[in-house]
C-alpha cells in the first residue's frame, strides 16, 4: 500500500472526484461538497479538505467546515465527513489524516477544532477530548462533541 496524504489544494483536479466520493459515503449532495471545496480552493476560507490516496484512489478523507449540523454554532470549526474505506481500516489512516488536518489548521492559527461523533474511544486515541453534548439538526438524541486543543 502506498498511502499519500494531501490537501485538496495540492491536487485541485480531484475536486469533483472527491465530492462524489464523499457524497457516496454520507449522502450529502455532491454540489454541497463542491461548494465548500471551491471556497477552499479559491482562498475564501482556510477550512479545507484532506485526502489519503492509495495510488490514484481515495481511500480516506475528511473536511473542515464551520458547523457540522448541530446546535453549538459557537464551537467552530468542525471536522466532518471522516471516512476510511473498509478494506483500509484499523491501519491508523484516519488518525494520521486527523493529525494532518489539525496541524494544518494550527499552522494557520485555527485552534481548537471540534467534531461530533457517536464513537467512543476512537478519536481520544488521537488527542481529542469530550467537550459537551450537542443536539444534531433533526436528531432525537444529543451526540458527543469533542475538542482538539
Amino acid at each position: 500500500m502506498n498511502c499519500h496524504y494531501i490537501t485538496l489544494r495540492e491536487m485541485p483536479s480531484l475536486m469533483h472526484t472527491a465530492a462524489e466520493w464523499f457524497h457516496s459515503k454520507w449522502g450529502v449532495p455532491t454540489e454541497a461538497y463542491e461548494e465548500c471545496m471551491q471556497a477552499y480552493l479559491s482562498g475564501e476560507t482556510e477550512l479545507g479538505w484532506y485526502l489519503c490516496l492509495n495510488g490514484e484512489d481515495i481511500i480516506a478523507g475528511l473536511g473542515v467546515i464551520e458547523n457540522d449540523f448541530h446546535d453549538r454554532k459557537d464551537l467552530s470549526p468542525n471536522i466532518c465527513a471522516v471516512y476510511t474505506e473498509e478494506a483500509f481500516r484499523s491501519q491508523g489512516i484516519a488518525g494520521k489524516l486527523l493529525n494532518v488536518a489539525v496541524e494544518d489548521l494550527r499552522q494557520k492559527g485555527i485552534s481548537p477544532v471540534y467534531l461530533v461523533t457517536d464513537h467512543t474511544g476512537f478519536y481520544e486515541r488521537y488527542g481529542w477530548e469530550f467537550f459537551c453534548m450537542a443536539q444534531g439538526d433533526g436528531e432525537e438524541e444529543p451526540t458527543r462533541l469533542l475538542i482538539h486543543r
